[in-house]
C-alpha cells in the first residue's frame, strides 16, 4: 500500500531528503526483545561539518523535549556536526559519540579552538522500548553515520525502530519537493522521526482515517504524549533566518495529518542549506546572492507539502512491532484491514 501524493507539486527522483545534492541518511537499529529503539544520522554534505559548518534554524512548534544543541543553532545559525536522531535516554550517549568523532578529525576542538555543538533530537519510545535499559551507545552513533547513504530505509528503522505515531507503529518518514522557480530549480527534501498523535485525528490527505480506525479498534482518547522532529534541507541560496522562516511552514504539513500539538508532545523543526557552507577559520564570509523573501512562497509550501508526506510514509512504511513487556503497535497497512 502507498501513500497518497501530497499536494500539486512534484517529488524529486527518489522521493526522499537525499534528493537534495550531498545530504546522505544512514541508521543503527536495535531490535531484540525489550529493546526497539536506534540511531538516525543525517549528513548535509560529505565533508567536515565542523570546518564548513552549515547554515540552519530551528522553530520549537511545542518544546516538550530534550534536544542537545538547539541553544547555539538559534545563536549561530549554523550547523557544525551531522544530525542526529535518538530516543530520550539516549541522547547523552550519542551527543558523546558526536563529539568523540569531531575531535578525531579535528584535534584542536576544546584545546586550541572553541568545542564543537553536538545537536541530537529525540522522541520518547518507552511505550515499545526499554529506556531504562539505556541501549544506546557511542558505538550506534558511528554506525549510523558511517552508513549514510542516498539510498536508505524508511519507517521502522533506526531511531524509529520503537516509535508511535497516531497510536500506530511510526517511525522514520522522508519526501521532496522539487520547484521550477524560472532560471533555477530547487529541491526541498524532509525527514520525520514520528511519534506523536491520537489515533481519532489521524487525516490522511484530508480524510479523516483516525475516526473509522478508533472505533474499529475498541480505542481509548488517550492524551498525547508523543513528539514528532522534522528535518528540512533545501538546496536553495538561505541565511538562517530565511531558514527559519522555513522551518516554521513544517507546522503546516504536520497540522494537516491531525495534530494539534499536544501538551505532551515535542513538535521541532530544522531547517538547512546546502548551497554553501560557512569556513570554520575564515577571515570573512562571503555568502552567495540570496533568494529575496517575497519569492519564498513556493518553498513555504514545499515544505508543508514535504512535511506532511514524509510523515504518512513513515505510516505506510512502517511495519506492525512487538517490543517491552508484549506492547504491540500495529502498522497502517495492518490496521487497515481490520477498518469496517
Amino acid at each position: 500500500m502507498k501513500a497518497p501524493h501530497i499536494g500539486t507539486l512534484q517529488a524529486g527522483a527518489r522521493g526522499t531528503i537525499a534528493d537534495v545534492a550531498s545530504v546522505t541518511v544512514g541508521h543503527c537499529t536495535l531490535d531484540d526483545g525489550d529493546v526497539q529503539t536506534g540511531v538516525t544520522v543525517v549528513r548535509p554534505h560529505g565533508g567536515d561539518v565542523y570546518r564548513k559548518k552549515v547554515p540552519a534554524a530551528a522553530c520549537v512548534i511545542n518544546g516538550f523535549g530534550k534536544s542537545v544543541g538547539l541553544v547555539q543553532v538559534d545563536e549561530l545559525g549554523v550547523l557544525e556536526t551531522p544530525i542526529a536522531l535518538t530516543n530520550t535516554f539516549g541522547v547523552g550517549a550519542v551527543a558523546s559519540g558526536q563529539i568523540r568523532s569531531a575531535c578525531e578529525i579535528n584535534e584542536g576542538i576544546g584545546r586550541d579552538w572553541p568545542s564543537v555543538n553536538p545537536l541530537v533530537f529525540e522522541c520518547n519510545d518507552g511505550y515499545l522500548n526499554d529506556l531504562q535499559a539505556f541501549a544506546v551507545e557511542e558505538a550506534h552513533y558511528r554506525e549510523a553515520l558511517s552508513g549514510c547513504s542516498k539510498d536508505f530505509a524508511r519507517g521502522a528503522v533506526g531511531a524509529g525502530r520503537g516509535m508511535s505515531c497516531f497510536e500506530l507503529k511510526g517511525g522514520i518518514g522522508s519526501a521532496s519537493r522539487i520547484l521550477d522557480m524560472g532560471a533555477h530549480a530547487y529541491a526541498i527534501g524532509a525527514l520525520v522521526l514520528a511519534n506523536f498523535g491520537r489515533l481519532p485525528q489521524l487525516t490522511i490527505a484530508g480524510e479523516a482515517v483516525g475516526l473509522a480506525l478508533h472505533a474499529a479498534t475498541q480505542g481509548q482518547m488517550k492524551p498525547e504524549q508523543g513528539s514528532i522532529i522534522m528535518l528540512l534541507a533545501t538546496d536553495a541560496p538561505l541565511d538562517s533566518r530565511q531558514l527559519r522562516r522555513l522551518a516554521m511552514r513544517a507546522a503546516a504539513g504536520l497540522a494537516r495529518t491531525g495534530s494539534v500539538y499536544g501538551h505532551g508532545s515535542g513538535d521541532i523543526a530544522l531547517a538547512f542549506s546546502t548551497d554553501y557552507t560557512v569556513p570554520h577559520d575564515a577571515a570573512f564570509i562571503a555568502l552567495p546572492p540570496l533568494l529575496p523573501d517575497a519569492r519564498l512562497d513556493p518553498l513555504f509550501q514545499a515544505a508543508a507539502d514535504s512535511i506532511e508526506q514524509a510523515i504518512l510514509d513513515a505510516l505506510f512504511s512502517a511495519e506492525t512491532v512487538t517490543g517491552r513487556d508484549g506492547h504491540q503497535r500495529l502498522s497502517l497497512t495492518d490496521a487497515l484491514k481490520i477498518k469496517p
